[in-house]
């Protein structure tokens, strides 16, 4: 039974997630960390919730692969994939405590900026290269630098089916190298895995699904009632760890 309630919270924080997201442009991922902490554990959180991207950005480049703009795509990801796979080594060795605070403290510094709007960036290719290893080192952390990613790819002025494409394949790139690591070094299995594409599905869902409903709201009043969900969120796991 408290199995079935595992899979029940997950998949209906997943929905709910992925539905804010949408709405909000950014704390999907965010908010779903203290959910998977409290349910599965520090250890294994992150790693699910890569997996779970993992397959939310893969539907994302097949709808749009032929829009991609490969050449900013490379410059990120040159930055981005060595550094993801540095901080997925640092993720396996630091104690989990650390870790928690750490995403407590990641996910009030992303509020912070989101909301200064303080993540503007001047498209040049150094700056995609710095911009992903940046991306890259926070995402192991966090489970996800979306912001950071988002603000880079935005800036380059393409297409709204270009910018997600392009965007989804350098998080594709990072969230494959993590695994890796995760697998290799943490020992990941079929049900983490498991977990991993079960939320997935509930993540696509949850996107097709809010769309539909939270469109209709004021955007601004919501993304502000995000934001602070989000630092109440942060706050928590910095206190208490």
């Amino acid at each position: 039974m408290n199995t079935l309630y595992t899979y029940f919270f997950l998949f209906a924080g997943s929905f709910l997630a992925a539905a804010i997201s949408g709405a909000a442009g950014f704390g999907g991922a965010l908010l779903l960390l203290p959910l998977l902490s409290k349910t599965i554990g520090t250890t294994m959180a992150v790693p699910i919730l890569t997996i779970a991207q993992l397959i939310g950005n893969l539907l994302r480049v097949f709808f749009g692969f032929k829009q991609i703009k490969w050449k900013p795509v490379y410059m990120f990801i040159i930055g981005a994939v060595p550094m993801s796979v540095l901080g997925a080594f640092s993720f396996v060795k630091v104690p989990k405590e650390i870790i928690t605070r750490g995403i407590g403290f990641a996910i009030i510094i992303f509020v912070a900026l989101k909301y200064f709007k303080v993540l503007k960036f001047e498209p040049s290719d150094r700056t995609l290269l710095i911009g992903g290893a940046v991306t890259g080192l926070i995402s192991v952390l966090v489970g996800s630098a979306g912001p950071i990613g988002a603000a880079l790819f935005l800036s380059l002025n393409l297409s709204p089916v270009s910018y997600i494409a392009s965007e989804a394949v350098t998080a594709v790139a990072m969230h494959i190298s993590k695994t890796v690591i995760y697998q290799r070094y943490l020992g990941i299995g079929l049900y983490v895995l498991g977990i991993g594409l079960f939320m997935g599905i509930a993540m696509i869902a949850g996107t097709w699904a809010g769309k539909k409903v939270i469109d209709k709201m004021p955007k601004e009043k919501f993304v502000k009632f995000v934001g602070i969900l989000l630092t109440l969120i942060g706050l928590q796991m910095m206190i208490w760890g």
